[in-house]
């Protein structure tokens, strides 16, 4: 078979792909909603349950749920024959994902749901199944073949079902009102927590903060900026609001004769840049790129007064965690 033959076997089963989702789009109706209203004011755990490569689809999906405010276990059916069902609890809600809806594995935990009196939801493609014929809310994705040339992998039924699970716990996620900052709760690590962090999660504060009132002189500036490591000492008047910087920049630019012996306000920066305690750090690495600066001091939200400090080093340190 042609490099080129292969090449377009690849871009039809993309388009199978692609059609089975023009499909389910089409297919949402008002059962979607329910599962979702359903879900939402549930006070228990979403258990989702499956087998096989469904099964893979709602391990995904649990994981989503629970980074996203909804709290999810997945339990795999077979395992739940065999003990798992008691960690399921009444006040829980079973969501199960198959395609046919008559696996035999699924059975006992189905019958389980119904003899405690837990709620049923279900995402197959067969509305007579033995799953469907159970459940409070069925969701229906389209019954249409897999893309598997023999029609046997499952392959745009596991497609489906995995954006139509996305799409109910983004539902979910909006209705819990879920932002940024839980998101960073949730995603203490990897890029992602990273790329969530604010500046007041790293900045310097207290007696890390070089700070100096502006009557002083240079040579009380100069011993500050070198006892705090940080390149720069903020500028205080008497209401400690910040009115200028110096820099190691601003003293190689003005050093001369008699240098130590002038005022502050003679060579300080006035209106310095600053941040505020819930900028995000990314915005903040890009103001201080932009500035061309390496170190920038953080205002009190609605005021003047420094509370911290962050240096371009602390924010590359996140980066290697």
């Amino acid at each position: 078979m042609l490099q080129s033959d292969k090449i377009n076997l690849i871009r039809a089963d993309i388009r199978d792909q692609r059609t089975a989702l023009s499909k389910l789009e089409k297919s949402i109706d008002i059962s979607i909603l329910k599962a979702v209203n359903l879900l939402f004011k549930n006070k228990g755990r979403i258990i989702i349950t499956g087998i096989g490569k469904s099964g893979f689809i709602g391990l995904k999906l649990s994981a989503t749920l629970s980074s996203t405010g909804s709290p999810s276990q997945y339990i795999n059916c077979s395992e739940a024959n065999h003990g798992d069902l008691g960690a399921i609890q009444n006040s829980d809600i079973l969501l199960a994902l198959s395609k046919s809806g008559d696996t035999k594995e699924m059975f006992p935990i189905i019958s389980y749901a119904k003899r405690n009196k837990i709620k049923l939801i279900s995402i197959t493609a067969k509305n007579n199944s033995f799953l469907a014929k159970n459940s409070d809310i069925i969701c229906l994705i389209p019954d249409i073949p897999e893309s598997c040339p023999l029609n046997l992998a499952p392959t745009t039924s596991t497609t489906m079902m995995l954006v139509l699970g996305d799409a109910i716990a983004l539902q979910l996620m909006n209705k819990r009102g879920f932002k940024k900052e839980h998101f960073k709760k949730f995603h203490p690590g990897g890029m992602l927590g990273k790329s969530l962090l604010l500046v007041k999660d790293i900045m310097h504060t207290e007696d890390k903060l070089p700070l100096i009132k502006n009557h002083n002189t240079m040579r009380e500036a100069l011993l500050k900026m070198t006892s705090y490591g940080f390149g720069c000492v903020g500028i205080i008047n008497s209401k400690n609001h910040l009115i200028g910087i110096i820099t190691d920049g601003d003293l190689r630019r003005n050093i001369a004769k008699k240098f130590l012996d002038l005022s502050i306000e003679k060579i300080m920066t006035k209106n310095p840049v600053t941040v505020k305690p819930k900028m995000n750090i990314k915005e903040t690495i890009d103001i201080m790129n932009s500035n061309k600066i390496t170190s920038v001091f953080v205002i009190k939200h609605n005021s003047k007064v420094p509370e911290g400090i962050i240096h371009i080093h602390d924010c590359i340190k996140i980066g290697e965690l």
